[in-house]
């Protein structure tokens, strides 16, 4: 059996056609469907009333992120893997429980499919880790454009794949679609609670290595609509991961700091926040230059990330030691 497990947060429509897709679309499997409420959302768990046969609903009582919720699933689960389903994912072409057959007959201790936007573009759904989390500097404005052309010339190989035609093996699968065997979840014992949102299947990813490889099913695709109910629910101006000056944009920062401390050490963790200090003076300059260039505002930006920036600076010495810590900024 496949259990397969959505985080709520204000879902409404688009948690009730996620659900309605893997009910039409998934076949010749068992399966059960456990969603995790972040929000006592009475008003979406109504609206699945119809549903609620397919459904088993767990009331975490306040909002507990993501990797929190999934925990509490995993003590919940009765199958013998795990699908981790993002909640603005729609399913189609049994791409569920095809992906589930190949997986269980294989060595992969977790696997994902091909991620596709709408319109039918790919998304990234596997990355390759960078040491020391350096691909985290990519979307520091200017400096980040810097660093990947100083990459392209060095020929340094692209952290994700954004085309697998079958079957790659990466380091990190992205959290929307994580399919993972319960013997993994148990010898890894999930995710760090620590994490509120952000970077925590990253981190995940890199314990469940150690317990066998990963891998992205190419073959398989499902539509992601890529953070937008984040975005909405959290006060973001963009779907992208690389806005870093509004409150998401915060969150993301700081997660993936405690990310790098975590998995790469406490050296590589002072580099990448000597990088983001760094980047408010050097963005600074080179949006005064760059303004005076283009006839344009560059720095109506520059507030939201040197005001982020300096908010990261009061979990410094929380993420040195190391020690449990809840780190929501949302």
């Amino acid at each position: 059996m496949l259990s397969i497990i959505i985080v709520n947060y204000f879902g409404k429509e688009v948690l009730k056609t996620c659900i309605e897709s893997v009910i039409q679309y998934t076949k010749d499997i068992s399966y059960e469907i456990i969603v995790v409420d972040n929000a006592q959302d009475t008003q979406t768990r109504q609206m699945l009333e119809p549903l609620m046969e397919h459904i088993q609903w767990v009331d975490m009582g306040y909002n507990s992120g993501f990797g929190r919720a999934n925990n509490k699933a995993f003590s919940l689960m009765k199958g013998d893997a795990a699908l981790l389903l993002n909640p603005d994912c729609v399913a189609f072409d049994n791409a569920i429980g095809d992906s589930y057959k190949t997986f269980m007959q294989s060595e992969y201790a977790a696997c994902g499919i091909q991620l596709q936007h709408e319109d039918g573009s790919f998304q990234i759904s596997g990355n390759y880790a960078m040491k020391g989390g350096l691909n985290y500097l990519l979307p520091l404005p200017y400096l980040g454009n810097i660093l990947k052309s100083v990459a392209t010339l060095a020929g340094v190989k692209k952290p994700h794949n954004d085309t697998p035609s079958s079957i790659v093996e990466v380091d990190w699968i992205n959290g929307a679609f994580l399919m993972v065997k319960k013997t993994s979840i148990d010898k890894t014992h999930g995710f760090d609670e620590d994490f509120f949102l952000y970077a925590e299947e990253a981190e995940w990813c890199a314990r469940l290595k150690k317990e066998g490889k990963l891998c992205i099913y190419g073959a398989y695709k499902i539509t992601h609509m890529v953070g937008a109910l984040s975005t909405e629910a959290f006060g973001g101006e963009s779907n992208s991961y690389y806005t870093l000056y509004d409150r998401k944009g915060l969150q993301i920062m700081v997660s993936n700091l405690v990310r790098i401390r975590k998995e790469f050490g406490l050296g590589w963790f002072l580099l990448i926040l000597s990088a983001y200090t760094f980047t408010i003076p050097f963005y600074l300059v080179m949006g005064i230059f760059h303004s005076l260039f283009s006839f344009k505002n560059q720095l109506r930006h520059f507030p939201g990330f040197s005001a982020n920036v300096l908010q990261i600076w009061r979990f410094v010495p929380i993420i040195i030691k190391n020690k449990p810590h809840f780190y929501k900024v949302l």
